[in-house]
């Protein structure tokens, strides 16, 4: 026979005008004596009310607006005194979210331990003075009190963030589709060679994250077998799936990227690594790009005399005392103090025939505006978040901008260079001397265009590759793109063009062409 079921009985909220009870915790308790009953049961409730508060039954009658209000006022008292016990624990945990907080600010901003103390007692200081006769002035002094700021509480601080966010890496690693990593060496303060790698990873979602993966010191040497063998240990020890691993991106140094004995070619002859594509830092050889320009004669000479006023300070406090009209903003722009600066080179009785040469003032201006452009590309490229198709549209816009330049110079115009337009206003032998050197200014222009070209030929290659990403219902010959596909990533090259086939016609993909989440709508059976 089946062993009888128990009922289950649940509190109505209708008891607590009727009987002056509520629930606390799964249980029925009274709110004028505290008591609470078993088993939430209508006559265990009226029982208990009618025995021994029959006097609420004749001063409230039932129904009446008298006998609600006291019910209210009876359940906030309640709830107050629960408070009063709670309060404290919320104010604690208050106090330990603000240490954990404060601790990451202060980290970020690369402070030493010990000033977490001079942190705190400068805000008590500041909420003592500027809330002394406020009516919760006491209350706030209180919380500062309690937020823990010890260089010792500092550190199990951060070394709780620290396990945190390894935690999170992991979990990311484990669930993330695809990922590529980026490789950069560098030496720190004690000599040693650290090797910073950072991270990208694709989820099933299409989104991405970046991180900073590890820092590995190189404590001997820095072959790239000793890269390698880093990379690949800690990659081993923390269970990364190399199979997941799509590309690496390092610098151009030989340990990196040498044919044989590289970091890369490394990788590659290890048979855990699957195939992937390899890139040479966008930045790193953005930057080899301006060493083309040759201005040598400019830069020695500005470099030799930052250094001979900036080397004595006496000439240093001089020349600050001198150019105090000259305002801060220009402190850092050569050409714009050329006056001052010549000024006070003729008051120590230094040769200034060179600031005075017209043609070098129109070079002078000439690199600025030139550098200038090369400083905001470089900015452009950084950042995190940023594509292949990001930096490849940046490219394309400065190397289109390059040519645009180099026709405007044949022609003796410089719309797009203002540093040589206020020369040219300025003085008035520069027309002359301009004439001279805008041939040479457009062949420095077309150097650098070219070697762009020279440099980022590989990404040219991909580029219908990620044009084709970025906007997958463009018209494109289908073989072709598929065969470039199936040569960048490995794939079937007739297959890939059935998917590209079924892709562009379906009606409900082209309905949400311009959704940001478009790769994720595809079916990937298509």
């Amino acid at each position: 026979m089946s062993e009888k079921r128990k009922k289950t009985y649940h509190f109505h909220d209708e008891w607590e005008v009727e009987f002056f009870f509520t629930t606390v915790r799964g249980s029925c308790m009274c709110f004028i004596c505290g008591a609470t009953v078993a088993i939430a049961k209508r006559h265990n409730v009226e029982r208990h009310f009618t025995t021994c508060h029959t006097s609420y039954h004749a001063n409230y009658p039932p129904g009446s607006a008298l006998r609600t209000e006291k019910a209210r006022e009876l359940k906030a008292a309640l709830c107050k005194q629960q408070s009063f016990f709670t309060r404290p624990d919320k104010n604690s945990q208050k106090a330990t979210e603000a240490s954990f907080t404060a601790t990451q600010f202060l980290m970020k901003k690369k402070k030493a331990f010990t000033d977490g103390e001079v942190v705190k007692e400068a805000m008590m200081i500041i909420a003592k003075t500027v809330l002394e006769d406020e009516k919760y002035g006491t209350d706030v002094l209180s919380s500062l009190s309690d937020v823990q700021l010890g260089a010792t509480t500092m550190v199990r601080r951060v070394s709780a963030m620290s396990g945190n966010l390894t935690d999170q890496l992991d979990r990311d690693l484990a669930r993330c589709r695809w990922f590529s990593i980026q490789c950069d060496e560098s030496v720190d303060s004690s000599s040693t060679a650290q090797l910073m790698v950072f991270i990208r990873m694709v989820f099933d979602d299409f989104s991405t994250k970046e991180e900073l993966l590890t820092l590995l010191p190189l404590k001997t040497t820095t072959r790239g077998v000793d890269i390698y063998n880093a990379v690949k240990e800690f990659l081993v020890e923390k269970k990364v799936p190399l199979e997941k691993l799509v590309s690496v991106t390092t610098d151009g140094a030989p340990a990196m990227i040498g044919r044989h004995t590289g970091f890369v070619a490394h990788c590659k002859a290890d048979l855990e690594f699957l195939n992937f594509l390899q890139y040479h830092c966008i930045i790193h050889q953005q930057a080899l790009c301006a060493k083309v320009i040759c201005f040598e004669h400019v830069m020695t000479p500005v470099v030799k005399i930052i250094n001979s006023i900036r080397s004595r300070a006496k000439q240093h406090r001089t020349f600050k005392k001198s150019d105090g009209s000259a305002g801060d903003e220009f402190c850092n722009v050569f050409l714009s103090l050329l006056d001052e600066i010549k000024e006070f080179m003729q008051s120590r009785g230094e040769d200034t025939v060179l600031l005075e040469d017209t043609e070098w003032i129109l070079d002078l201006a000439f690199l600025t505006d030139i550098t200038g452009k090369l400083n905001s590309l470089n900015c452009e490229l950084q950042g995190k978040g940023k594509t292949v198709a990001d930096m490849t549209s940046a490219l394309n816009a400065f190397k289109a901008k390059m040519n645009l330049f180099s026709v405007h110079l044949q022609r003796k115009k410089v719309p797009h260079f203002p540093s040589v337009q206020m020369v040219l206003k300025d003085n008035a032998s520069a027309s002359e001397a301009f004439d001279k050197v805008a041939e040479k200014y457009s062949q420095v222009i077309n150097r650098v265009g070219q070697e762009f070209e020279n440099r980022f030929c590989d990404l040219d290659q991909l580029e219908p590759c990620v044009s084709f990403i970025s906007n997958p219902f463009m018209n494109v010959d289908i073989s072709c793109i598929a065969e470039q596909l199936s040569a960048t990533f490995s794939l079937d090259a007739e297959q890939v063009e059935i998917e590209i086939i079924t892709l562009q016609n379906d009606l409900h993909l082209k309905a949400h062409q311009a959704a940001p989440n478009f790769w994720c709508l595809v079916d990937t059976v298509q």
